[in-house]
């Protein structure tokens, strides 16, 4: 399948020497003309063409392709002499003589010669053809004007150019470069390593891109093939979490249930009420979590655990949510229907309290840059003010409900939120359009994804939907196996590349899904109350946090040896030998 007029053997087609397939897989441009035989212009029909030969268990690997591609994959890692050898020994040459002649004629300039072969090499698309002879005659113009020919140039323009008829807006461009040459931004001095013509090398690998693959074999196929391949089992793996878990070409691959955080390393029980928020901050280096007994504490993880570093107290009510600033140096809590306090981690230290006469604060926010926050109100309005406390914008009308989380988009351009009990707002606060996320049942939290490209929603059916909303929004998802039948469940996405679903339940189990398949994959026991909350570190796929009626939380890790500890209890702080 390399072309027409093949009928030669592989060993008498023209092919470029090993120095030069070197220049052309390297991007560097041929230094000396290339002297061949006029024999060598002639090929015979590949082995395979007619009877489409196939091979492999489930046959069906094209047997011409699959050899042209090893042979392009050898002459691109500059095993050229057994790319030659493989042509040779298989009678398949990865190129018709004829695309030899016509990347050699590129690649010394012969312009009228090129544009002659490839209407000769057996396209049969005519827009094809005239798109290749533009870029072909393109590169003939910008030579012209590197050697100052403006009178062939022209000529080229109007005369080879212009009467293709095709991409009128870039003919135009080009004309512009007679007349006033500094104006096209694309050209540079022909004095600098970068000459004013594109490479012949680069524009070889412009008309690859465009020429049929049966053509020209596309660069790096089958290092595209292979990593397609392993990408495919990684995604299937159902319990791949690990960065360092090699991928070898030798077998499938397929990782164990080992890798999923499952056992529980530490029971932290400092709170003295139902925690009701948990959350790890974007580096991985806290964790906070607030309760009904009115406090919120910051947990300090390390290489030895987590332990406690501030409790701060200050608010009136039972705190509903805790955010972290973009740089984790501060803090949000908001009390239920109450303020919003801004806490420094570091010293614990409260910075700031924000309030309106008459209302109270449900739900809060960071802007991605840290200079402002938002704050749900029980009003149903959101509000954004500075740090010092003033309120810059007011979203009034139907925007969140009492009971509602709140995302800000790490571009600062939409807000999140439950907006009605079937619900979700999602306001582009630039452009002043409202987009909605409607579902059948009552939805009692969310949670944003960390390329902000999905949303998991909680359902008061005991399930958890998971939507794109990027562009169009679309219904990607269901997962089920949870209970909850009265209380407010979180849930969060979570390990390697949020490749997992994790979900508080009112059975006292935490769950967890591999996101893709939807297939419950762990529901794992210890604590004696409901799980509200959930939160998997980002920075370890191997840590996951779980928040619950029974006042404590847990650590859920790897049973390795490395993470076992002797059994202590040092200020409300458990340490656990990997059970649960």
């Amino acid at each position: 399948m390399g072309g027409v007029g093949d009928d030669e053997p592989a060993s008498k087609r023209m092919k470029l020497s090993s120095e030069e397939l070197r220049h052309l897989s390297n991007g560097s441009t041929l230094k000396e003309p290339i002297v061949r035989s006029t024999r060598d212009l002639m090929a015979r029909p590949l082995q395979s063409e007619g009877g489409e030969e196939v091979f492999g268990p489930k046959g069906i690997i094209k047997k011409v392709e699959f050899v042209r591609i090893i042979a392009k994959a050898l002459f691109s890692l500059g095993y050229v002499k057994s790319g030659a050898h493989l042509e040779e020994e298989s009678g398949i040459a990865l190129h018709s003589s004829l695309v030899n002649v016509f990347m050699k004629q590129i690649l010394e300039g012969d312009w009228e010669g090129s544009v002659v072969t490839l209407n000769n090499i057996g396209l049969t698309d005519e827009m094809t053809i005239k798109s290749a002879c533009f870029l072909i005659l393109e590169q003939k113009y910008f030579e012209f004007l590197d050697e100052e020919k403006v009178t062939d140039a022209l000529k080229t323009l109007r005369t080879e150019i212009s009467p293709l008829c095709i991409n009128d807006s870039r003919v135009r461009e080009l004309s512009l470069f007679i007349v006033s040459p500094s104006r096209c931004f694309s050209v540079q001095s022909p004095k600098q390593d970068t000459s004013r013509a594109r490479s012949r090398t680069k524009l070889l690998e412009e008309l690859q891109k465009l020429l049929p693959p049966t053509v020209m074999v596309p660069e790096r196929r089958l290092e595209h093939l292979v990593e397609q391949a392993l990408v495919l089992q990684r995604d299937a793996c159902m319990f791949h979490n690990s960065l360092y878990k090699e991928i070898s070409l030798y077998a499938d691959h397929q990782c164990a249930r080992d890798q999923i955080p499952s056992y529980a390393l530490q029971i932290l029980q400092v709170h003295t009420d139902e925690i009701w928020s948990l959350q790890f901050s974007h580096n991985g280096k806290y964790l906070a979590s607030s309760s009904n007994d009115c406090s919120t504490i910051i947990w300090e993880v390390d290489a030895n655990g987590v332990s406690l570093k501030h409790k701060l107290s200050g608010h009136q009510k039972p705190l509903s949510s805790v955010s972290w600033s973009p740089n984790d140096h501060q803090l949000l809590t908001c009390g239920v229907e109450e303020v919003v306090r801004r806490w420094d981690v570091s010293s614990g230290e409260c910075l700031h309290v924000y309030k309106k006469a008459g209302l109270g604060m449900v739900s809060c926010g960071w802007s991605p840059d840290g200079n402002w926050i938002f704050s749900g109100v029980n009003d149903k309005s959101i509000s954004m003010w500075e740090l010092d406390g003033k309120e810059l914008e007011c979203w009034k009308g139907q925007r969140t409900l009492k009971i509602s989380d709140l995302e800000i988009t790490s571009d600062g351009k939409h807000i999140i939120s439950i907006c009605r009990e079937t619900a979700i707002l999602l306001l582009d606060r630039e452009a002043k359009v409202e987009r909605f996320i409607e579902e059948d049942q009552t939805i009692t939290s969310f949670s944003l994804s960390r390329d902000n490209r999905f949303l998991l929603v909680n359902l008061l059916n005991q399930e958890i939907h998971l939507w794109s909303i990027e562009g169009d929004l679309k219904l990607v998802s269901k997962y089920r196996g949870h209970k909850r039948t009265r209380l407010i469940i979180k849930s969060c996405f979570g390990g390697l590349k949020e490749a997992f679903i994790a979900s508080g339940s009112e059975d006292s189990l935490v769950y967890i899904w591999h996101r893709g398949t939807g297939e419950l994959i762990e529901a794992l026991p210890g604590h004696s109350g409901a799980v509200n909350c959930v939160s998997w570190s980002p920075a370890n796929p191997h840590m996951l946090a779980s928040a619950s009626d029974d006042r404590t939380i847990r650590i859920w890790g790897l049973n390795k040896p490395s993470t076992k500890k002797k059994d202590t209890h040092s200020n409300g702080i458990h340490h656990c030998n990997g059970s649960t």
